[in-house]
């Protein structure tokens, strides 16, 4: 009984320190310079990035990354010393997240004050505060189908059957294990609490991975950054918070998570041997980071994570080898506020790699979605209940790109089973591991959350790789979200305590909303749980279909001169050859512009007219009857500005903007 008490509401208590508290988080949208540092607050952490033609840079141009660890981090002292003159203070060099940026600390003051000091001097592009994120709880392999156990759950992996009157929710992996099978050159970095190596479903799975966290009292583990992703454990205890109330605050006190390990185990647990569970993904690798600690991690920390996974910096003096790289990264973790500019630079640079980044939308009850999973081009995944609707914890809004089964436990009491909880491996010690302490949750330790529908959609977006490797990115995006099966809108209901009908979603404001149903946005509803339940089979399906892409050259577009439009890299459908192009303006906007010669070839040239906006779209067909359609959005400067500004705009999401719709009729399954 004590048991259940205590796991059921530690997750409860999570929930709640997901997102800042409401006084710290209208501090973080409006910062004040002058705030003052409450006793026993940690030093201040920024992220700066100076501008490419910086001063500083101009002596400095050996790569950083070509230096040994001890060189490096005197250059970045020294860096951080120059800036230090012209913000009036001291500052101290944390690490490097490329050739111009680094993390510096600094004492006496808040991350938000340092951050707008920074800003502010001429040599510095943007400063934003190096903030902490935190794990997203809400809170013939035995444990795979439905059978009375003990401890439960009687349903085992119901989110990986096929659909039913029941579970309208589950994602159907069963059907697209037909269709493709996970594969060891597959890699899904997971970006979390790191991982227990021990744990028998994970055997054979890991890659050598990394440990960012590189403040040590932080880290659990004595040291800082290393190529040890091993987790140590992440209580943090009552007498941790009374020592260090800044750091561990009062919300942060509860057991290790094994969060890493949960996650790890959701997407690529072993399957078939008649062990445990079975992953969503079996047969690809898992490449641990380990980027939260005791209390979650710095943004740093993440971003530096991210870098290292997609083989783009070296963190603690290690490359993360080719052949490891990781092709999907899953972000199960986050926190209140916007998308900085640290996050959007590393998520270009990381999509630019042609890694897919999937992350949870949060756990706030209905609150607006967190970073990073609001951040431009990232698949930001909301939760649902067994049947279809969005269950209480998740949030939501317009960056959703889809929704997957985050477990639910339905009208549960005080001692009662969870009766949909989503499976996953875990360790049974209460701070640090147990030896031999290997287990999986249960029907009483539970583990539901967006964290947990996150790898769903990272396993799915592993297969669609697999199946069709030449896809972009923003393809696998488009590729979820349109094979994505329609919301629900009836069947649920708050049981018989509560017998008010369950109610459409709303945008998400300051009031905590509960389950309701997500809109259609197919059928004309606002996007807020994205756009539909995560359909696996139908996405492999549609993996196959054409996907029309547009480049354009120069980068720049200005009136008069003549901009040249190449679909040259389009994919038809597999098997197929392109046999058609055809070349529209769709909208002039406030601008205008005609094109110059043929519109009917792989090529076209368009001179725009006027400065302003305009939209071009491209529809090609193959000989296998599929079609596609893709649009750019063009910003056309004056003449007179001689090249400046103007330009492509969101070419990322650009690419691959409308999988043919006779690809998405060939690729949608029947209905279930």
């Amino acid at each position: 009984m004590m048991r259940a008490v205590r796991t059921l509401l530690a997750p409860l208590a999570l929930l709640a320190a997901i997102g800042l508290p409401a006084a710290a988080g209208a501090a973080a949208g409006n910062p004040d310079p002058a705030a003052a540092v409450l006793p026993g607050a940690a030093p201040a952490r920024v992220i700066v990035a100076l501008k490419p033609d910086a001063a500083l840079l101009a002596t400095d141009r050996r790569p950083l990354a070509a230096d040994d660890p001890r060189r490096q981090a005197e250059r970045l002292q020294s860096r951080a010393d120059a800036l230090a003159r012209g913000a009036g203070m001291a500052l101290r060099s944390g690490r490097s997240l490329g050739e111009r940026q680094q993390v510096l600390h600094a004492d006496g003051l808040t991350s938000d004050a340092l951050a707008a000091r920074l800003a502010a001097l001429p040599e510095v592009e943007w400063a934003v505060p190096d903030r902490r994120r935190r794990a997203l709880f809400v809170p013939n392999d035995p444990l795979y189908g439905e059978a009375p156990r003990p401890l439960g759950p009687d349903a085992g992996q119901w989110y990986l059957r096929p659909p039913d009157a029941l579970f309208r929710s589950a994602a159907d992996f069963e059907g697209a294990w037909d269709l493709r099978r996970g594969d060891a050159g597959m890699v899904v970095a997971v970006v979390d609490t790191g991982v227990r190596p021990d744990h028998p479903d994970l055997n054979g799975v890991l890659l050598p991975g990394i440990d960012t966290v590189d403040d040590p009292v932080i880290a659990n583990d004595g040291d800082g950054a290393d190529g040890d992703a091993s987790d140590p454990g992440d209580w943090v205890s009552d007498a941790d918070s009374r020592a260090r109330p800044g750091l561990f605050p009062a919300e942060c006190i509860a057991p290790s998570s094994w969060h890493g390990t949960q996650v790890s185990t959701i997407v690529a647990a072993v399957a078939d041997d008649g062990v445990g569970m079975a992953g969503a993904a079996h047969g690809i690798r898992i490449l641990p980071v380990r980027v939260l600690g005791k209390c979650g991690g710095y943004d740093s920390d993440i971003i530096a994570g991210m870098l290292w996974a997609a083989g783009l910096e070296r963190v603690a003096g290690i490359w993360n080898p080719g052949a490891n790289r990781a092709q999907v990264i899953n972000v199960s973790l986050g926190g209140g506020g916007a998308c900085t500019q640290a996050y959007i630079d590393a998520m270009t640079r990381v999509a630019d790699a042609g890694v897919v980044v999937v992350a949870a939308a949060g756990n706030g009850v209905g609150m607006a979605v967190g970073s990073p999973a609001n951040c431009p081009g990232v698949v930001g995944v909301g939760g649902l209940r067994h049947v279809g609707s969005k269950v209480g914890f998740s949030d939501l809004g317009p960056e959703v790109a889809l929704s997957a089964p985050g477990g639910n436990c339905v009208n549960i009491d005080l001692g009662e089973p969870c009766l949909y909880p989503i499976l996953a491996g875990t360790n049974s010690g209460s701070q640090a591991p147990d030896a031999g302490g290997s287990t999986w949750t249960d029907s009483f330790d539970i583990t539901v959350g967006t964290s947990f529908a996150t790898p769903l959609v990272s396993a799915a977006a592993a297969l669609v790789r697999l199946h069709r490797p030449a896809l972009v990115p923003a393809e696998v995006r488009q590729v979820l979200q349109l094979s994505a099966r329609p919301f629900p809108q009836e069947g649920a209901d708050n049981g018989p305590d509560d017998p008010a009908p369950v109610t459409a979603c709303l945008p998400p404001g300051s009031v905590e909303q509960l389950q309701c149903y997500c809109p259609n946005p197919a059928a004309g509803g606002q996007s807020l749980c994205g756009s539909g339940m995560l359909d696996v089979p139908g996405a492999l399906r549609a993996s196959t279909g054409a996907f029309a892409r547009i480049a354009v050259a120069p980068s720049i577009a200005v009136v008069g001169q003549p901009l040249r439009l190449d679909a040259s890299a389009s994919l038809p459908s597999v098997g197929g050859t392109v046999v058609g192009h055809a070349w529209t303006i769709v909208d002039g906007g406030s601008g205008a512009a005609r094109f110059d010669g043929s519109t009917d070839g792989a090529v076209a040239d368009l001179v725009p007219t006027r400065a302003g906006t305009v939209v071009v779209a491209l529809t090609l067909a193959d000989d296998r009857g599929a079609q596609s359609s893709a649009q750019l959005e063009l910003a056309v400067a004056p003449a007179s500005e001689g090249g400046r500004g103007g330009g492509a705009l969101g070419a990322g999401w650009l690419i691959g903007l409308g999988v043919a719709a006779f690809a998405l009729r060939r690729a949608r399954p029947a209905r279930r």
